[in-house]
């Protein structure tokens, strides 16, 4: 049975997903992007051929996937309506996904194609439809869910998210977004099945009860 799962999610010791004030010169926050130097360089040992536990981590979130959700801060740093429809993500031209990506906003907009198989899909229908619609698009495979900590938050209070990979990066934010806040006792119904450190960052893996 298809899954929707969560990969390659970097916090902080502090419990932050992110920094203060998202922008576009600070996708991340202030401070943050630090927080994702395990991965940028686990891209490259990849590309160079070379293996390890970054690596094999970032290669297990593109296994089986068929479909991607996220928020709209995700997709990019526009607030409100939107000015016009020349912002396409902070990817380029060929985004990374290669599939439909089900976006969450208040302000729907047309479908977007890109190249490389990506489809934009900018939706204000309720998660349990979003994810059903991921689901079809998948055809057999797994969604994946994207941030921001407030959309994985809303999947995880809806009892939804079946399983979560977490990246805990050694540094402290002290402010911005925590990812655990708001959940009320929904993440009682979560265990830790795997926790692996490489010299970067420790990987944790929870899946549902």
């Amino acid at each position: 049975m298809p899954k929707l799962r969560v990969h390659n999610v970097t916090i902080s010791l502090d419990g932050f997903a992110s920094g203060p004030d998202q922008r576009l010169e600070e996708p991340l926050g202030e401070g943050f992007e630090i927080a994702h130097e395990w991965m940028f360089a686990a891209l490259r040992e990849r590309a160079e051929g070379r293996r390890g536990i970054d690596v094999e981590y970032v290669e297990r979130g593109e296994h089986n996937i068929g479909a991607t959700i996220m928020g709209r801060n995700m997709f990019g740093p526009v607030r409100g309506p939107w000015p016009d429809e020349s912002w396409t993500g902070w990817w380029g031209d060929n985004p990374p996904f290669h599939h439909d990506v089900f976006v969450h906003t208040h302000h729907l907009r047309p479908p977007q194609p890109m190249e490389g198989g990506t489809t934009f899909h900018f939706t204000d229908e309720p998660l349990e439809t979003v994810l059903q619609r991921a689901y079809e698009a998948a055809e057999g495979k797994d969604v994946r869910l994207g941030g921001g900590a407030a959309t994985i938050q809303q999947y995880v209070r809806a009892g939804l998210v079946d399983e979560m990979h977490l990246v805990i990066a050694p540094i402290l934010i002290g402010s911005g977004e925590r990812l655990f806040d708001n959940l009320g006792d929904r993440i009682d119904g979560y265990r830790v099945e795997e926790m692996v450190s490489s010299p970067a960052v420790t990987h944790a893996r929870l899946i549902r009860r």
